[in-house]
């Protein structure tokens, strides 16, 4: 069944369509790629479903409701997420107070309680691995670090969908690992989840589909293992030294 799903979704900035007639749909509890090159309009096409970019054309569902002229705040508080390519935590507050409020937002803000919302944050923080730094301000944290308040404060606000924009750009390699096992543990919650990354590792491992844009229009949403062998995927973005590095082609 799927919990979120577009029909023609496009959008046009004057004569430039960023996101150009794209169907998807996301199954409840899956983890969905979303790939393609600089440019492609992937964060375009988040923007749209999150209501921070008004639709040119076509419809977004999400549970079975029409979303496509919901205001940003609207799409939150009906149980959507998200996360932004470029941290940008809010300076002078500390670590719990950002992440508090992700808390006063969202499905969670049902909630009025402060001590709820503190309390809330605290596992949130715990559950992403930041319970050491709860009172550090965000000025003094790592680009890691930052990427993982964004994170827990997305979570803070109870979805059932988590939209994440290049959460491990930036990363090293130990630190790519620990997000990819965060990923797998909020899918396990039984929060569906649309990631959008260039770290190839990350996005085979992770995904159970992928859907791949390439100058705003869809080329492809199948299995990873398709996907890494679909010849429009490999001429538009992975390119022949992945697919050789795979053994998908000989040349």
């Amino acid at each position: 069944m799927a919990i979120l799903s577009g029909k023609g979704v496009s959008k046009r900035f004057g004569a430039l369509a960023a996101v150009d007639q794209v169907d998807f749909e996301i199954a409840e509890g899956e983890i969905l790629g979303l790939i393609g090159p600089n440019g492609a309009g992937k964060t375009t096409l988040v923007n749209v479903i999150c209501g921070s970019l008004p639709i040119t054309a076509g419809t977004v569902h999400f549970k079975g409701q029409d979303i496509s002229e919901w205001t940003a705040n609207r799409v939150a508080e009906s149980g959507i997420a998200r996360t932004f390519q470029i941290p940008k935590p809010l300076p002078g507050m500390t670590v719990l107070e950002n992440t508090m409020v992700g808390g006063l937002f969202g499905r969670a803000r049902r909630s009025r309680d402060m001590n709820h919302v503190r309390e809330l944050a605290r596992e949130t923080l715990a559950f992403v691995g930041l319970e050491a730094r709860v009172d550090a301000r965000v000025e003094a944290l790592t680009v890691a670090d930052r990427k993982r308040v964004e994170l827990a404060k997305a979570l803070a606000m109870d979805p059932e969908l988590l939209l994440l924009d290049e959460v491990m750009a930036g990363l090293n390699l130990v630190e790519i690992e620990t997000v990819m096992d965060l990923i797998r543990q909020i899918k396990d919650r039984g929060v569906t989840v649309l990631v959008i990354e260039h770290v190839m590792k990350a996005v085979m491992g992770l995904c159970d589909r992928i859907l791949v844009l390439h100058h705003g229009k869809r080329i492809a949403l199948d299995t990873p293992q398709e996907i890494s062998r679909d010849d429009r995927v490999i001429e538009a973005y992975l390119g022949e030294r992945y697919a050789a590095a795979k053994g998908q082609r000989v040349n």
